[in-house]
């Protein structure tokens, strides 16, 4: 492909970068360093939630970015996606791990807002207090697990870009469109059968 795409790929690949190492981040340093600040479980939580507050608009233009990004892309691209083999595959696949991504970042989101709430409220009783705290440990735990999900399927997001750049090589669309052109075609000579009578 002679034209070039330089935005929608930038604004797809630094998108997908800031989702991946801001989840990761988050995952590994902030509620890591706020898990053991003080003996509060309140105080732990208010500081992780307002790092997440103050990263989630961030988040939401970098998530924002790479879809414009990779919806531009894919209309770019749309005659190699329906001719080079292995393209097709690789591009579902990429639309799935998108989904479960999206998905995985609101749930994450949602657990982080019940925690905010739990424990930035100033409970008038012990009964109040408890079930506060009660519902913020719950979806401490649940968040415990979902915080690994953005950033392992992120990270699958990437290494599949990463087969795609290779795809993209000229050697490779012309060897992968032969084979999607041989496979509609069974009749048509093989590749080994055109190189050996070029030899």
């Amino acid at each position: 492909m002679s034209e070039r795409n330089t935005v929608l790929r930038s604004m797809h690949d630094v998108g997908l970068a800031a989702w991946f190492g801001g989840s990761l981040m988050g995952a590994v340093g902030l509620n890591g360093a706020a898990k053991g600040h003080s003996d509060s479980w309140r105080d732990n939580a208010r500081i992780a939630s307002t790092g997440w507050a103050m990263w989630t608009p961030v988040s939401a233009v970098a998530i924002g970015a790479h879809l414009v990004g990779g919806s531009g892309l894919l209309a770019a691209n749309a005659s190699r996606v329906a001719t080079q083999q292995g393209v097709a595959a690789s591009t579902v696949a990429k639309t799935v791990l998108t989904g479960v991504a999206l998905a995985a970042t609101a749930y994450a989101r949602m657990l982080g807002k019940k925690i905010e709430l739990a424990s930035s409220q100033d409970p008038q009783d012990a009964e109040e207090a408890a079930a506060s705290f009660d519902t913020g440990k719950a979806a401490e735990r649940q968040l415990s697990y979902a915080q690994w999900v953005v950033p392992a399927v992120t990270g699958g997001l990437l290494i599949l870009n990463a087969l795609h750049g290779e795809q993209q090589r000229p050697e490779q669309q012309a060897q992968d469109m032969w084979q999607r052109a041989h496979s509609l075609s069974p009749h048509m000579p093989s590749g080994d059968c055109w190189r050996h009578l070029r030899d």
